[in-house]
């Protein structure tokens, strides 16, 4: 009987693995939800195309923005503020993850 229960585990494992994206980019898209869900929704909204109660909407940043406002809270050169304050303060800890909240956010550019 219990010979038999192998097989069902295996396929059961095999099945849960799958429901990972098998999609390196939409992989990354689902990190970065999950990095913008546990950073960033206390100062923008849980939507990033609403504006948050200290935060602009910020849905489509690309990274060269993330990367100046959440490390250096800077802004690139030539760009043009949503909000004047500055409020938000440096994240040096998330700086690994600024390729994958990029890509989040770019995902829901004009949705």
């Amino acid at each position: 009987m219990r010979l038999r229960l192998v097989p069902l585990l295996l396929l059961a494992a095999c099945a849960c693995s799958q429901r990972e994206p098998s999609d390196p980019q939409a992989a990354l898209v689902q990190h970065g939800k999950q990095i913008f869900q546990t950073n960033c929704t206390a100062c923008h909204a849980q939507d990033p195309r609403q504006p948050g109660p200290v935060g602009p909407p910020i849905a489509g940043s690309p990274l060269p923005l993330l990367e100046a406002k959440v490390l250096h809270n800077e802004y690139p050169p030539g760009y043009t503020p949503k909000r004047t304050t500055r409020a938000m303060i440096p994240l040096a800890h998330l700086e690994p993850e600024l390729p994958a909240i990029a890509a989040y956010l770019q995902s829901l550019d004009g949705n």
